[in-house]
């Protein structure tokens, strides 16, 4: 990636920094605004609504009316942190490197906090994004929105996972989980970003496309590093998959095919982009530097 594109990237995260801030303004009853604001404004590299805020740009949109919608995103991959967290899925003390929400306002406001964002964050994409954004695309949005958040997407996903572990599961039941939990806020992303962008539907789909190859990447690659990377490196505590008898990418592939798999998805990926004419140096190096987390 070069550096005109790692600093857009830097100025895109900037201004998420700081609407989420303003969005997630302490409240009455506080704790449960603190609780929020604990896990959202954590850190994490931001990649979802960075991919939203391109795609609006990649599509010739101005990307003033993706920044709630980039946001909202950003709040519910946290909400689904929150409770991936808990003791009761997969019970983990560390995220981001900081310790869980569950660990720092105990499990009953984690769970609370984490049904707050669900339901703020469509709020956010409601009230906040500009009035001139037609009604028949903040409509799409939203229903982009709610359909990825819910059972047949996210949290169908999640599950899935939850009802895998310990078990031998097929690599369709593998597949399944990999495209909802993690691939379905990806693909929420950059549809969102497209969609605000104005795109016609050739560019929506082929930006799908794009999002199901770097949704699967990235699940490779966390795979492939909650077995090798350090607390340090990973945020949060390693080892927990093969602890908790989760199936990975690994377990079919072993890691030497599984990184194999990742470099040519990574690149069919980029592929995607240019044979559909979608000049963006940040979402090729973004496919790119997935690969690079491990290879």
């Amino acid at each position: 990636m070069n550096e005109k594109s790692k600093q857009q990237i830097e100025e895109y995260k900037k201004i998420i920094e700081k609407h989420l801030d303003e969005y997630l303004e302490i409240k009455y009853p506080e704790k449960i605004w603190e609780s929020m604001r604990y896990s959202v404004l954590a850190g994490g590299k931001r990649i979802r609504p960075v991919l939203t805020l391109e795609a609006c740009k990649a599509a010739g949109g101005n990307i003033e009316n993706a920044i709630p919608a980039a946001c909202a995103i950003e709040m519910l991959h946290s909400q689904s942190l929150i409770h991936d967290d808990l003791p009761c899925m997969d019970n983990d003390d560390y995220r981001r490197g900081k310790l869980t929400n569950h660990k720092v306002f105990g499990e009953s406001t984690a769970v609370l906090a984490g049904d707050a964002l669900l339901s703020f964050a469509p709020q956010i994409i409601l009230q906040k994004t500009p009035k001139t954004v037609q009604p028949a695309a903040l409509i799409r949005v939203l229903e982009e929105f709610v359909y990825n958040a819910g059972a047949e997407r996210l949290i169908g996903g999640q599950v899935v996972d939850i009802d895998s572990e310990g078990k031998q599961i097929s690599k369709e039941t593998l597949d399944y989980i990999h495209k909802n939990k993690t691939g379905a806020l990806f693909k929420l992303s950059l549809r969102t970003g497209a969609i605000l962008g104005g795109a016609d539907e050739k560019i929506i789909n082929a930006l799908t496309e794009y999002a199901e190859k770097i949704g699967l990447a990235f699940q490779i690659s966390d795979d492939i590093l909650d077995e090798t990377a350090s607390l340090e490196t990973l945020g949060k505590t390693p080892g927990k998959d093969k602890e908790a008898g989760k199936v990975t990418y690994l377990s079919f592939y072993g890691m030497e095919e599984s990184k194999k798999r990742l470099d040519y998805i990574c690149s069919e990926a980029c592929d995607i982009l240019l044979k559909n004419n979608i000049n963006s140096d940040i979402l090729i190096g973004i496919a790119k530097k997935i690969n690079e987390r491990v290879n």
